[in-house]
């Protein structure tokens, strides 16, 4: 398992690289003055198909992780937790690979664009890392006790305070996303609303930590 987990980081670094390249060329397309925020966010008519195009490319990257996660476990719990490492190594390596590239983020608080579907996400660099981090300690967690014979058990419970955490941080993303062009818009992401999100990702995975024992 070990070896299958190396294998599924190098190939998250790589897939990272990927991403990285890519909006390297879309920086240079729709902000070539400098990527800051707020955001002066107007698409010339003739470059609406290359942004119905990376809005296309976002969704292929869902399938490409979901498949890979897929083919790498040979289990449920294991491809959740190959799902979670996928995500998480390519989430982080794509800041470290733009940092490498453009020498960006400056700060960990500065803004991204995360997401467009089905509207745009954003905020600070440090809340997409943190979960990253998160989902990552999550996944060594579960592939460690399945290689155990210890698998966790979840309840209808847990999952249902995971749901609800993810949909916090999403709508989280999606509010701040609706302001990046305005002066103030690193007031609308809150931080407090994150950080419960987190909190009760956390305890209810340690709740079905504690249970499986």
């Amino acid at each position: 398992m070990f070896k299958r987990f190396i294998i599924v980081v190098i190939f998250s670094v790589a897939f990272g690289y990927i991403e990285a390249a890519v909006v390297v060329y879309l920086r240079a397309i729709f902000h070539p003055e400098g990527f800051t925020f707020p955001l002066a966010f107007a698409i010339a008519p003739s470059s609406k198909h290359i942004l119905l195009t990376e809005i296309g490319r976002e969704a292929a990257t869902i399938v490409i992780i979901l498949t890979g996660a897929w083919l790498f476990g040979k289990n449920r719990q294991r491809r959740f937790a190959y799902f979670l490492t996928i995500f998480a190594v390519w989430d982080i390596f794509y800041y470290v690979w733009l940092k490498v590239i453009l020498d960006w983020p400056a700060s960990i608080t500065n803004w991204d664009i995360l997401f467009l579907i089905p509207v745009t996400w954003a905020s600070p660099v440090l809340a997409p890392v943190l979960i990253s981090l998160t989902m990552l300690i999550f996944a060594v967690i579960i592939l460690y006790r399945d290689s155990l014979g210890r698998p966790l058990k979840v309840t209808w419970l847990e999952w249902l305070a995971f749901v609800f955490a993810g949909l916090i941080v999403v709508v989280s993303f999606c509010i701040a996303g609706r302001h990046i062009t305005q002066q103030d818009f690193s007031s609308y992401f809150y931080w407090p609303l994150f950080a419960f999100a987190l909190i009760l990702a956390a305890v209810a995975f340690l709740r079905s930590c504690y249970k499986s024992t």
